[in-house]
C-alpha cells in the first residue's frame, strides 16, 4: 500500500485562487490519470478516472475502492482510493512562492500514479473578486479579462507531482 498525494503549482495572474469546482473534496470532480502496474510496470495506454462518488466493490468482496482495474499486460488487479479533507485552494501565494499545494490524497494498491491531467471542472477567483466557473484546461492555459478589476487574469505553466505520504 502506498498513498500518494497530488500537488499542483501553477502560475497566477491577477487571481487569488484555483481549486475543483465544488472545492478539493467535490464529490463529481473527476481525476485523470495513468497508471503503471506495480506488479509488471507496464503504462495505461488510456487514462483512468477516479471521482468520490464513485465506488465499486472488490474482486473478492471485501470492501470498496473508488477505482478497480485490471493491467492489461499481466493481468494482475489494481485498486486506488481517495481520501479526503487533505487538499486545499491553490492560492496567490503559493504561485508567488512557486510551492506547490496538495490537491487529493490517493490510497493505491497494485497501481501507482505517473501522470495527471488536468481537464475540466475548475473555477477560479480573480483578486477583485470575479468567479470564473468551467474553467477547462484541455487546450492548455486560462486566460480572460476581469472586467471587475480592469486586468487581465490567467493561469498558466500547470505542473503536478506525487508525493509518497505516510
Amino acid at each position: 500500500m502506498v498513498q500518494l498525494k497530488l500537488e499542483i503549482k501553477a502560475e497566477l495572474e491577477n487571481l487569488a485562487n484555483f481549486q475543483p469546482q465544488g472545492g478539493c473534496d467535490d464529490p463529481d470532480f473527476s481525476y485523470y490519470f495513468k497508471l503503471k502496474c506495480g506488479n509488471c510496470g507496464e503504462v495505461s495506454q488510456k487514462e483512468s478516472c477516479v471521482t468520490l462518488s464513485e465506488m465499486v466493490d472488490l474482486p473478492k468482496g471485501r470492501g470498496s475502492a473508488h477505482l478497480v482495474q485490471k493491467c492489461k499486460f499481466c493481468g494482475r488487479d489494481g485498486t486506488i482510493s481517495m481520501i479526503p479533507g487533505r487538499g486545499r485552494p491553490y492560492t496567490i501565494e503559493d504561485s508567488e512562492s512557486q510551492e506547490f499545494a496538495p490537491l487529493m490524497l490517493f490510497d493505491c494498491r497494485g497501481f501507482e500514479l505517473v501522470e495527471f491531467y488536468f481537464k475540466d471542472g475548475w473555477v477560479a477567483e480573480s483578486t477583485s473578486g470575479t468567479k470564473y466557473k468551467e474553467i477547462n484546461f484541455l487546450d492548455g492555459d486560462f486566460v480572460e479579462y476581469d472586467e471587475k478589476g480592469e486586468c487581465p487574469v490567467g493561469i498558466s505553466d500547470l505542473k503536478h507531482r506525487f508525493v509518497v505520504t505516510k
